[in-house]
């Protein structure tokens, strides 16, 4: 079951670890939730903890507005994840798919220290111009977009129930990812290992190739999965393999 840490309704904790294990904090995808990450958690567990971003606007926090601007959005997310460290005395490694590895870079780069690890899954590197989307998405596009990229039922797609909830959200999280603006500075000091998958419509490999570039610490693994851009759900056994290999002590 899970269980919501303490930072103001931010984390989840899905499963227990070993005491001693290595900690992971996952940002989620545009139109996600923390929830995201519980078939993840189980497969780490308990070799590691995994930590889950709630971003405001979805389930539990779903009377709170979503943020539709991405430095706002990571903004608030650095001051919950700094309180999370200053508490267990110790930064976690971080994992983001999609529009949360942007997320979870921009978090980096806004702590006085950065985590051992980022691991950038499902997007480009932020330095690397893709479509922007400046103007308000109509429902059909949003959904149009859902069902393109997979990682939805189609029958939840649907339902107009699911939309009626789901489709708010979505329109702040496109609307944050869309307007997103790479702005140059220092680059992180830890490792960053990028994660992504073969047939990805929104994200082509070679578009990840740059990650490097965002770290003093070079260029490091880049794996590429079997999938599209939700290869996550299909790989996640492989994915903790990989996740493990780096976080070992």
């Amino acid at each position: 079951m899970a269980s919501p840490e303490t930072g103001g309704g931010w984390f989840r904790r899905f499963h227990e670890a070993a005491e001693d294990a290595p900690s992971l904090l996952c940002f989620h995808h545009a139109g996600g939730s923390a929830g995201a990450y519980h078939g993840l958690s189980a497969a780490l567990r308990p070799a590691a903890g995994l930590i889950a971003v709630q971003y405001p606007g979805r389930q539990d926090r779903r009377h709170e507005p979503v943020l539709d601007d991405l430095d706002k959005l990571a903004d608030l997310a650095a001051a919950q994840v700094a309180g999370l460290v200053e508490r267990s005395g110790r930064t976690p490694a971080f994992f983001g798919h999609s529009m949360g590895a942007v997320v979870a870079y921009e978090v980096a780069r806004r702590l006085d220290a950065p985590p051992p690890i980022l691991f950038a899954s499902g997007w480009r590197a932020p330095s690397c111009e893709g479509e922007r989307r400046t103007h308000p998405m109509s429902d059909q596009e949003l959904l149009d977009d859902v069902a393109r990229l997979g990682g939805t039922d189609a029958r939840l797609v649907r339902s107009r129930a699911f939309t009626r909830m789901i489709l708010p959200v979505l329109r702040g999280d496109f609307m944050a990812i869309g307007t997103y603006a790479y702005r140059p500075g220092p680059p992180l000091t830890c490792p960053i290992v990028v994660l992504a998958g073969d047939d990805d419509p929104m994200t082509p490999v070679e578009t990840v190739q740059d990650w490097h570039l965002h770290t003093t610490a070079g260029r490091d693994d880049v794996h590429v999965l079997p999938g599209g851009h939700f290869f996550l759900d299909d790989h996640r056994e492989r994915i903790a393999e990989i996740l493990l290999g780096r976080l070992a002590p």
